[in-house]
């Protein structure tokens, strides 16, 4: 797929309107890829695209729910194990916060779909890292520029991106 195709594509999944982000910030537009997260040619050049872009890895982190198909591409792309980092702390059974194995020194990648402050990435790198997980990586398919990649950099990690919301635009 050519790289102006996939543009095309992922600029159909901006939605204009008035909306709340995850970071709880008020926009004029909203990405909404979970539409084509859900399509395997898309997922496929998305997994490919990632090995080509980011550091070599042992294990892939996705985030609840919109990067988990990201993450599970990836991971069948690469042949490398996953970790399902929730959005909260389980209230029953084991009560962890994420699913998977976090191996002392695994070097993860943590993927997610968009990015707009990096709270949610840098709240993922933390809980890997508190489980003595390494985390120099994270992967959006859009980057919203609006504070990610400086949160992240102050933090030890290289924000990776597919595209950044200008070139959407």
């Amino acid at each position: 797929m050519q790289e102006e195709d996939l543009k095309s594509i992922i600029r159909k999944c901006i939605k204009f309107g008035d909306f709340i982000l995850t970071s709880g910030k008020r926009s004029s537009y909203y990405v909404d890829l979970k539409e084509i997260i859900t399509k395997p040619k898309i997922l496929k050049e998305i997994s490919k695209r990632i090995v080509e872009i980011c550091n070599p890895f042992d294990k892939i982190a996705g985030i609840e729910l919109g990067s988990i198909p990201i993450a599970v591409a990836l991971s069948m792309y690469t042949d490398k194990e996953f970790i399902i980092i929730r959005k909260e702390r389980k209230e029953h059974g084991t009560r962890k916060l994420y699913e998977g194995r976090i191996n002392k020194g695994d070097v993860f990648l943590i993927v997610d779909d968009v990015a707009t402050t990096g709270g949610t990435l840098l709240r993922a790198a933390n809980i890997v890292r508190n489980e003595g997980g390494i985390v120099n990586e994270a992967f959006v398919v859009v980057d919203r520029e609006e504070g990610a990649e400086e949160l992240l950099k102050k933090n030890g990690i290289v924000l990776k991106k597919l595209f950044s919301i200008r070139e959407l635009l």
